[in-house]
């Protein structure tokens, strides 16, 4: 489980794990979840037609998962947020369906990009992810005072454009997706950015607390995932899926007997 081709499923995921937790932290206090769905979801498109015209899938994932960060941000700056987003995925899904009708010679990929491939990191997917990882976090400390701000106290931020910084956090949405995807899959990374910080919000309050704790939940809801996925052959995804599920609930029961006890 730790030697070959493994080491660089142990590696790939633990930076995964660190994206998804540092920027779903910030997905769950900005109350952005479908965006979480949406993007990756709709970045999907991307993929198909990449592999539709001969380049690679990543490529296509990534450019269409700025896209579509900068499709929501446009169009929910002068209208509902909600809306903005349910129809950029509409668009971007559509798009897909053509891609794929196109291409019969689609299938392991879709699957792959879908529900996840982590047992089968090779060695030149692991240096890019090392890059996107050190640009995603360094980009979210860069934003870390202004977007906590705007997200906690959106009254008290009076010298920050709210405009600009939604384009910024969306932006960090569509690199921790172009990231992610390949690991885990379109149709659960937004349960490992949801999950953990939704969990480890439940524990505490406090954001520096907080989003070390999903960080650490993130971390163990990968681990665990891989090691399953090894010994059953079963898709990590579903593990994540399930895993993450659990967090949250264990966090919501903690909670309320919290406030039981009090």
């Amino acid at each position: 489980m730790f030697s070959g081709f493994m080491v660089n499923a142990w590696i790939v995921a633990t930076l995964v794990a660190i994206v998804g937790a540092a920027v779903g932290f910030f997905v769950v206090m900005r109350g952005s979840a479908f965006v979480a769905h949406a993007v990756p979801n709709g970045s999907f498109a991307g993929a198909a037609g990449a592999s539709l015209i001969g380049v690679n899938a990543i490529l296509g994932l990534g450019v269409f998962s700025v896209a579509g960060a900068l499709g929501i941000g446009l169009l929910g700056r002068r209208g509902r947020h909600d809306v903005a987003t349910a129809l950029t995925l509409v668009f971007m899904l559509g798009l897909g369906a053509l891609f794929l009708s196109f291409n019969t010679e689609y299938g392991p990929q879709v699957y792959s990009l879908l529900f996840g491939e982590v047992l089968g990191i090779s060695d030149n997917q692991l240096w890019p992810t090392l890059m996107l990882t050190c640009v995603c976090l360094g980009a979210l400390a860069m934003l870390w005072r202004p977007l906590l701000l705007a997200s906690v106290l959106p009254s008290s931020a009076q010298g920050l454009d709210p405009f600009k910084l939604e384009l910024c956090f969306l932006l960090l949405v569509a690199l921790a997706t172009a990231m992610t995807v390949p690991v885990v899959g379109t149709a659960l990374i937004f349960s490992l950015m949801i999950g953990p910080a939704a969990a480890a919000r439940a524990f505490t309050v406090r954001p520096h607390l907080a989003l070390a704790l999903a960080v650490g939940i993130a971390l163990a809801i990968v681990w665990t995932a891989i090691a399953c996925s090894y010994a059953s052959d079963w898709p990590v995804g579903f593990f994540v899926g399930v895993l993450s599920a659990s967090a949250y609930t264990v966090g919501r029961v903690w909670s309320w007997s919290r406030r039981r006890g009090g």
